[in-house]
């Protein structure tokens, strides 16, 4: 299943924002925004009932929403393992890994010790992917795939071991989106709209890993707010599971005469990019409910000046989104 790629990958986004309103609905208190010193019933029952609100409506609206227009089938699986070079793969990671965060964090404000909460943002996010996985698995468009699962399990894993072995997030997953060209040979599949195509199209899509020498070493001169990142997207491709694709241009014909096609040949490329990037959790801000909003920041990459290597070309941008 595609997160970043269809209807379906607003559930993670909403169970997000969902999430991060909960702290801010008290701007007027500072100590809101600290965390516990002990547990705190009110607020593990706040965080606990508002994820599970989100998990269980989400689940239900996708059924019937979503999922009612295909037919019910009894459980299969489906290998996607080499479609769209690995991107929706790479969409599954950052996925898992964000919700393991942003429910570890609030179990961490609710009084959880480092450890409770790490397993429990890892157990929210590995459950909350694998009961999407089971609506695919019972429906004829798709299939459970064990890809896809092994994708979520790399991603809260990836935040459950930092926050073991370092109590903090040290190599941050992020994402980015543009609008491209591509989208308007293959609508249907890429979007016809501006938002469709952000979330449909691929080629404007790239999943970075940042990190800052800085939070390696104690006393380090390098700011532990200012990361190198790697990034990875694709180039010209068009289709899941094939690398070649035919569209056709119409130009504006000329004396009214009948407009013909021009055929235009796409060779889909995988894209690494090296640019850098802003830990907005690091920044010395003093205020806890300023520090706590401009936190979320993280979960986007801020625009910057990249090196892009696509295929065995290296090219660059100015300002890459």
């Amino acid at each position: 299943m595609v997160y970043f790629c269809g209807i379906r990958n607003f559930e993670p986004m909403i169970y997000r924002i969902l999430l991060i309103l909960l702290p801010f609905m008290s701007l007027g208190q500072s100590s809101f925004f600290e965390h516990a010193d002990s547990l705190h019933r009110g607020r593990v029952f706040g965080v606990s009932s508002g994820i599970g609100a989100v998990w269980a409506g989400s689940i239900i609206g996708l059924a019937d929403v979503w999922y009612s227009q295909y037919p019910k089938v009894p459980w299969h699986t489906f290998d996607d393992s080499r479609e769209w070079m690995q991107m929706d793969k790479a969409g599954h990671i950052y996925t898992a890994n964000k919700i393991s965060l942003l429910t570890g964090d609030f179990y961490l404000w609710s009084g959880f010790n480092n450890k409770q909460a790490a397993w429990a943002g890892f157990g929210v996010g590995m459950g909350y992917q694998f009961s999407i996985e089971m609506l695919d698995a019972y429906n004829a468009g798709w299939g459970f795939s064990w890809s896809d699962m092994g994708a979520n399990t790399l991603g809260s894993t990836l935040y459950l071991g930092q926050q073991l072995a370092w109590k903090e997030q040290r190599i941050l997953l992020k994402f980015s989106a543009r609008p491209t060209n591509y989208a308007a040979y293959r609508p249907e599949v890429m979007g016809s709209t501006f938002a469709e195509r952000l979330l449909k199209d691929y080629n404007g899509q790239t999943y970075w890993l940042s990190a800052s020498p800085g939070s390696f070493k104690k006393n380090s001169k390098f700011p532990e707010w200012l990361c190198f990142s790697v990034g990875y997207s694709v180039d010209e491709k068009l289709v899941g599971n094939k690398d070649f694709y035919v569209g056709f241009d119409y130009p504006k014909p000329a004396n009214g005469s009948p407009s013909v096609g021009v055929p235009i040949e796409f060779n889909a490329q995988r894209q690494f990019l090296f640019s850098l990037d802003i830990d907005f959790s690091k920044l010395p801000i003093k205020r806890p409910w300023l520090r706590a909003l401009v936190k979320q920041l993280n979960y986007l990459k801020i625009p910057f000046p990249a090196l892009v290597i696509t295929g065995n070309k290296v090219g660059g941008s100015w300002m890459y989104f």
